[in-house]
């Protein structure tokens, strides 16, 4: 059997050889405020694909390869089934743009792919299928495509068509790089089939084809009209490859598993999980996958620096956490039973991921203190529940628990639905799922707008006074004198955790293990509006993130920076002092002398470690 590493070893060698710089993981914190977590694998190259960034400048190359560690959300629910994850790993190769040097497109992606396959890994080429984009609207169907894939070997009847749901990728925002794709499936056999005439990819009544590669043909840009209000495509400056192999669903074929489950991404760790409950997983496979997964994917959270809280990344986290252990107690699970699982999943993928080694003492301490609180919110929950039964009864009102009431249970006290289904079927009420899943669609849009403004608050391109953008680039340049001010207090462990800025006021949130002392928020203040009113210089440089780094350089976000940044500087221009340098994205104040003001209003907790500021600026 194959193992894991040597698996995703061989692509990333594969492509090596094919002339791709191979490019480490960035982090599941994307640069892009609209996305709560790094969900696809071309994420990373988002500002490269639609021509912003120059990838010649930065990379030497147009060719890239890497394996990206994702985190998907949008079916926590599902996970338990053979095969949703919330954590996963996404093999990919890119080709952005060409030129006579280097770069390509369909035609050779098409080739590497069957490579790869068939050469490499030694798949049957009569059990591959292929779909295709079978146009629609304004997009011409991908005919150009269905003859590649002809040339290659592969008939036309094991080639389908099918429309955008299917066969048209992206963006990964409301707008961006997008293009029709052709997609590789597996034939697992007829023994996965449902045995009707026309059985084949996307079947929607078996799990016989399994889709393992998605070749993107990146060759249009999705534009939102301000004048419309409407969405269009236009044709991008450059063609693109962006592929993507779902590493969990490729292991589980190559092993000849049904489940990636069943192989060695989790198995071992489900074998853990048997030890210590006593139970067998053929019996209670649901509840051990749950906990499998949900806690590979908050240990890879954790490492990053994403902390238990209600809003956005945070609320994710405390939910998996949650879920964890309301599964943890169905299965009797005795106190601490989690830190040899942490123990393997680091051991496990630390080879690939460092910071998971780094950081599993966090791991363990911010997962059993969540587990602790959480305790308590199992039982104030049960008591909510108890009261809400028993008043609907003495009123004789119909045994229904609405979906209102179990979106409380679920957002309130972290009770999974499947759960709350449990707890109602005991008492012998129904529970209104599409009530449940119209107030969790809600919730999601709100979260999703709140995500939207979670780093850096307002976009300056998105504020149309000019009043109000001039407000907004002021308060961004306190927030770094107000870090280098922090720092100054209180120590050099004090490290930006996030900010959102309107306006009104800054909200600059950071790394600190107690509450700050009036004196300590007085001296930080003063010492703010003492670089204000020294009208230190504000000045942009570009350079390479290693110089900025090697120059003193703050960068704490925990995300893959470009090769070359702006670094922001504020400094005494009469004697040379620094006294703030950061890498960001701006926008800033030319001088300090512009900012008025600092006022802080408030400090207090944000979640555990984490402390917050409220901030003014009076002119």
């Amino acid at each position: 059997m194959l193992p894991s590493e040597e698996i995703r070893k061989s692509f990333l060698d594969f492509f090596k050889e094919k002339g791709h710089k191979i490019v480490p993981s960035s982090s599941i914190i994307p640069a892009d405020p609209t996305s709560l977590f790094t969900s696809a694998g071309m994420q990373q190259f988002v500002l490269y694909l639609n021509g912003s960034r120059d990838v010649l400048r930065e990379f030497a190359t147009r060719q890239l390869a890497s394996c990206q560690k994702c985190v998907r959300t949008v079916d926590i629910e599902e996970v338990g089934d053979d095969t949703h994850h919330t954590l996963f790993e996404m093999l990919g190769n890119w080709s952005i743009g060409q030129d006579r040097n280097s770069g390509y497109f369909k035609e050779k992606a098409i080739e590497y792919a069957l490579e790869f396959f068939c050469d490499r890994l030694k798949f049957d080429k009569n059990k591959l299928w292929i779909t295709f984009f079978k146009g629609e609207k304004e997009i011409p169907a991908d005919k150009e495509a269905v003859r590649i894939w002809e040339k290659n070997g592969i008939p036309k009847e094991r080639i389908k068509g099918f429309g955008s749901s299917d066969n048209f990728w992206g963006p990964v925002s409301e707008t961006g790089p997008c293009g029709p794709c052709s997609e590789i499936h597996y034939d697992r056999g007829e023994k996965f089939g449902c045995s009707k005439p026309g059985c084949g990819p996307n079947c929607p009544d078996c799990s016989r084809f399994v889709e393992l590669w998605n070749l993107v043909f990146m060759e249009y840009n999705k534009v939102h009209s301000s004048a419309s209000g409407k969405f269009y495509y236009e044709k991008l400056p450059q063609k693109s490859i962006d592929t993507g192999i779902g590493f969990e669903r490729i292991v589980s074929i190559i092993q000849e598993k049904d489940s990636a489950y069943e192989t060695d991404l989790f198995y071992p760790l489900i074998k853990i999980i048997e030890k210590i409950s006593q139970k067998p997983y053929e019996d209670n496979k649901k509840n051990f996958r749950i906990l499998a997964d949900h806690l590979r994917a908050v240990s890879f959270m954790i490492a990053q620096g994403i902390l238990p809280n209600n809003l956005g990344r945070g609320y994710i986290l405390r939910r998996l956490l949650r879920r964890i252990y309301r599964t943890a107690n169905v299965l009797s699970l005795p106190s601490g039973w989690e830190r040899e699982c942490i123990d393997w999943i680091v051991k496990k993928y630390s080879g690939v991921y460092p910071e998971l080694l780094s950081e599993t003492n966090d791991i363990v301490i911010v997962s059993s203190k969540e587990y602790e609180k959480f305790g308590k919110a199992i039982r104030e929950g049960m008591k909510f529940f108890e009261k809400l039964v028993s008043d609907k009864l003495k009123k004789k009102l119909p045994k229904v628990i609405k979906g209102e009431e179990a979106f409380s249970l679920y957002e309130t006290y972290g009770f999974p639905f499947e759960f709350i289904l449990q707890l109602a079927e005991e008492k012998g009420f129904k529970v209104d799922k599409e009530g449940f899943l119209k107030w969790s669609g809600r919730h999601r849009e709100i979260s999703r707008k709140g995500a939207k403004k979670k780093f850096g608050g307002l976009g300056i391109e998105e504020i149309t006074k000019e009043g109000d953008r001039i407000k907004v680039t002021r308060l961004h340049t306190a927030t770094h004198l107000l870090q280098a001010a922090l720092r100054k207090v209180l120590g050099s462990q004090v490290k930006q955790m996030g900010s959102d800025i309107n306006p009104k006021r800054l909200r600059f949130d950071f790394s600190f293990s107690r509450k700050m002392t009036p004196e300590e928020i007085k001296k930080t203040e003063d010492l703010v509006n003492k670089k204000i009113k020294q009208a230190l210089k504000v000045k942009e440089e570009k350079m390479p993130f290693k110089e900025a780094i090697n120059q003193g350089a703050l960068a704490f976000f925990k995300e893959k920076y470009p090769e070359v940044v702006s670094v922001y500087s504020i400094f005494d221009q009469k004697t040379g002092e620094v006294f703030s340098k950061e890498v960001c994205a701006g926008p800033h104040a030319k001088s300090t002398k512009e900012l008025g003001k600092f006022k802080i209003i408030k400090e207090e907790s944000s979640s555990r470690g984490v402390r917050r500021i409220r901030a003014v600026l009076e002119q």
